[in-house]
């Protein structure tokens, strides 16, 4: 079990290193010849609460948003997002300026938690999963398990990994209470409500359209953009 960081494993997982991989979804987009492993993602149906943009006034007032390079389906969706509202902020690869009236902070996973329940009385935050919903009505997918394309055993692998889901979804309580960084109840929510764990056709589309606007927005690979490839042309090799 590899449990490098996010991008390292993109990166494992394109050089051949690794078979299979919990890994972005915008590294399917990049390079949809991967199996995805059906009926499984990270997703959201609303509000996420753990990717957010904090702030201070209004977000159309923003010049400046930093963005960690490793998050780059958040970074890729903060783009897409601000682009439907014509707003261009520069957004910059580093986390070290303090936020202020017109500079804001893009914060992914248990950071963007740690910060909500420390800073919650002195920022406003723009959660990226309930911005999504809002403006196309579908689910968004963070993250999903992909299997090179060589890789023989597929179909084993695939229903071993929605086992281990169904296991764990049905002991969820049993996990939460060994968890030791945050409030149970918290817990409760987020994995309840705020976090999906399904692949299915909702989320499917919600897939296909964050890759309809990566291809309007330029932000997949430049032959992917020279060959046309659009959302309709998205193979999802699901097993």
């Amino acid at each position: 079990m590899d449990f490098d960081h996010p991008s390292a494993l993109c990166n494992k997982l394109a050089a051949g290193e690794l078979d299979l991989a919990l890994v972005s979804s915008f590294e399917f987009l990049r390079n949809p010849t991967y199996r995805i492993v059906d009926d499984i993602s990270i997703s959201s149906a609303g509000p996420v609460y753990s990717v957010i943009v904090a702030y201070r006034g209004g977000i159309s007032g923003v010049d400046e948003i930093e963005i960690d390079p490793a998050s780059e389906t958040s970074g890729n969706l903060l783009r897409c997002l601000l682009a439907e509202l014509n707003l261009a902020p520069r957004l910059r690869r580093t986390m070290t300026s303090v936020i202020g009236a017109r500079r804001a902070r893009l914060l992914i996973g248990d950071q963007a938690i740690r910060f909500r329940e420390k800073h919650t009385e002195e920022f406003d935050f723009w959660d990226l999963g309930e911005q999504w919903n809002k403006l196309v009505g579908l689910s968004f997918v963070y993250a999903l398990w992909l299997i090179r394309p060589e890789v023989r055993d597929f179909k084993s692998l695939a229903n071993r990994l929605r086992e281990i889901r169904d296991e764990n979804l049905a002991d969820i309580d049993s996990l939460i209470s060994e968890e030791i960084d945050f409030d149970h109840d918290f817990c409760r929510r987020y994995y309840r409500e705020n976090l999906r764990f399904s692949f299915g056709e909702k989320e499917k589309a919600g897939l296909r359209e964050f890759n309809e606007r990566c291809w309007e927005q330029r932000l997949l690979p430049q032959e992917q953009l020279e060959a046309g490839a659009s959302d309709w042309d998205l193979p999802l090799r699901c097993v």
